[in-house]
């Protein structure tokens, strides 16, 4: 197999990666770390990320207590909390930060259907674009036989299909999640 097919195949797997992070980043009606970890806070004259400044777990399922390594923080973690609109608003009562989810009526979970398709169609898409990319790079390589060309493209789609099915796998395995909460 040649390089380029390899940097092909990594780069699909790459979109693959790149849903199932977002698909962690979602609230879903399970309290996840992932949420808030993207959170960035404001602290000692930098910006840092929330598990650089602070302790995050997960009591239950629909709770996450952070509590910071420095008892100043908490106002500056709440800043960034609300700052970066995950839809939570935190809770502090001076020891720690709490965020609640809230239940996910019937009519929020279809939305989170619909996103969630959305993400896995924006991935299908990137799949699709790099198979197309691969395949102007193949027809452009004048060194190749028309059978080795052939069987590259041939390589290029199977590896465009397994992709595809990966994520119809995560959409569906995602949206059946939200839907049985």
């Amino acid at each position: 197999m040649s390089n380029s097919l390899v940097d092909i195949k990594k780069q699909m797997e790459k979109s693959v990666e790149h849903l199932k992070i977002e698909f962690s980043k979602m609230r879903v009606g399970r309290a996840s770390s992932a949420m808030v970890e993207s959170v960035r806070v404001e602290v000692y004259g930098s910006t840092m990320g929330l598990k650089e400044v602070a302790a995050i777990s997960i009591p239950d399922a629909r709770t996450i207590t952070i509590q910071p390594w420095d008892r100043s923080l908490f106002q500056e973690i709440e800043k960034g909390i609300l700052a970066a609109n995950v839809g939570l608003t935190p809770m502090n009562d001076g020891k720690i930060i709490r965020l609640s989810l809230p239940a996910l009526t019937e009519e929020r979970r279809k939305e989170f259907v619909k996103q969630i398709k959305k993400e896995g169609e924006d991935a299908k898409v990137s799949v699709r674009n790099t198979r197309r990319d691969a395949m102007e790079i193949l027809k452009k390589d004048s060194g190749l036989s028309e059978d080795e060309l052939k069987r590259q493209q041939d390589e290029v789609q199977k590896t465009t299909d397994h992709n595809v099915a990966e994520v119809d796998k995560l959409i569906d395995a995602k949206a059946k999640e939200v839907m049985t909460l």
